[in-house]
């Protein structure tokens, strides 16, 4: 009988433990791991290829009129969306072929192929794109933007949002790219001066403190006559038209509504008594110039006031 040698034992039984963790090590899952980056999606320049100027004839969407002009003072406030995948490569109102990634619009009256300054007035996003489209026909919205742009203002999954459009002037024509669009991070807000009081709580502001010592007693004067307001401190000159905003119950309401119109004309509040009480209407007063009251008409209802109305001179 032979008796085994105990290092020979030794030898073999660590060559077995060894293919056994080689063999486990083989059954175990490797981690995956990403082989690039996500891609990012920036936006591109729009061609502009094929494209022609044209600001084109009135004409009628939904019942409603849309007269296209050279604006140069184009300045409002209003609601965006934005149109992608449903048009893209189709041909625009003016010739070029829709790109929903390019920095482009849609518009229903300004010129073709025109740039415009687009705000996002709920995060300070700023974007400049170029026109070359017409829309959009829905509701109150100003501007239909490209899926691209609404991106780049940080709206694409919203759907909609509350911007400023203002005009910067006409787009180039031709095929070789259009650098005239270009995007910007939202800017910093500027430091503001100490807010004044707020009209609801002029009632209660601290009086100031009484002097030190008191006057020496005079006999009272007769009270002066205080004459009541001129009931035309609100009326424009004769022959002006104006347009009716809307009318609130609250001083407060009519206020906001000031802010909202500050891109659409001189805007005053007109308190009215009834008997019910003071009803406050927001007017905006016109020259006498029928047309241009109903354009700042449609204008305020642009912007969100859809009951605006003209209101003829006296």
């Amino acid at each position: 009988m032979q008796i085994a040698d105990p290092a020979r034992t030794i030898r073999a039984a660590a060559v077995l433990s060894l293919a056994a963790l080689t063999l486990a090590a083989c059954a175990a899952p490797t981690p995956r791991l990403a082989t690039r980056l996500p891609e990012a999606g920036g936006a591109k320049p729009p061609s502009g290829a094929g494209g022609r100027y044209k600001v084109g004839k009135p004409y009628q969407v939904g019942g409603v009129w849309y007269v296209p002009k050279e604006d140069p003072n184009y300045n409002r406030v209003g609601i965006a969306s934005w149109y992608g995948p449903q048009f893209h490569n189709k041909a625009t109102a003016n010739g070029e072929t829709f790109d929903m990634n390019a920095m482009t619009a849609a518009h229903t009256t300004l010129p073709l192929p025109s740039l415009v300054e687009v705000t996002n007035l709920e995060n300070g996003r700023k974007v400049i794109v170029r026109v070359n489209d017409r829309g959009p026909f829905v509701g109150d919205r100003i501007i239909d933007l490209s899926k691209a742009a609404a991106r780049e203002l940080d709206f694409e999954r919203k759907g909609l949002a509350r911007v400023r459009v203002r005009y910067v002037g006409r787009a180039p024509l031709g095929g070789g790219g259009d650098l005239g669009v270009r995007t910007a991070a939202a800017e910093p807000a500027p430091a503001l001066p100490a807010a004044p009081i707020p009209y609801s709580q002029l009632a209660r502001a601290t009086p100031p403190p009484a002097p030190a010592a008191a006057p020496p007693v005079v006999p009272p004067a007769p009270p002066a006559a205080v004459a009541p307001p001129a009931a035309s401190a609100y009326l424009p000159p004769p022959g002006a038209y104006r347009v009716q905003a809307a009318a609130f119950g609250d001083r407060l309401r009519a206020e906001r509504a000031l802010d909202l119109l500050a891109g659409s004309g001189e805007a005053v509040i007109e308190p009215v008594e009834t008997g019910a009480g003071t009803l406050y209407r927001v007017m905006l007063n016109v020259s006498g110039d029928e047309g241009r009251a109903w354009a700042i008409r449609d204008q305020v209802a642009s912007v969100g006031f859809a009951d605006a109305r003209v209101i003829h001179p006296y």
